[in-house]
């Protein structure tokens, strides 16, 4: 495999991985909020989904960054993946 095809599959996978771990957050704190929704006032239930929610993308992008870095002290990503923007080519000069 060439630079190209392993940073798409890296960046394919790293998509499929931050899904997942949504997900999983998500599923998890909609167990803890089920547990304590007796707890709970009536109109609490209205916005706790939405919180639950950004709660989730946030802790996914928490740990997203965590494995980005242990896989960065890890693996030389310059020698695998190509870089996802281009350097910028020098002016040409006009004779």
């Amino acid at each position: 495999m060439n630079k190209r095809t392993n940073t798409l599959l890296f960046i394919l996978g790293g998509t499929i991985f931050n899904i997942l771990v949504t997900i999983i957050c998500f599923v998890l704190l909609m167990v803890v909020l089920s547990h304590q929704l007796q707890n709970l006032p009536e109109n609490a239930v209205a916005w706790a989904l939405p919180v639950i929610f950004i709660i989730s993308i946030v802790a996914s992008f928490l740990v997203y960054r965590l494995a980005i870095k242990i896989i960065m002290k890890k693996v030389d990503m310059e020698k695998y993946f190509d870089p996802l923007f281009g350097r910028r080519r020098p002016p040409q000069r006009k004779p």
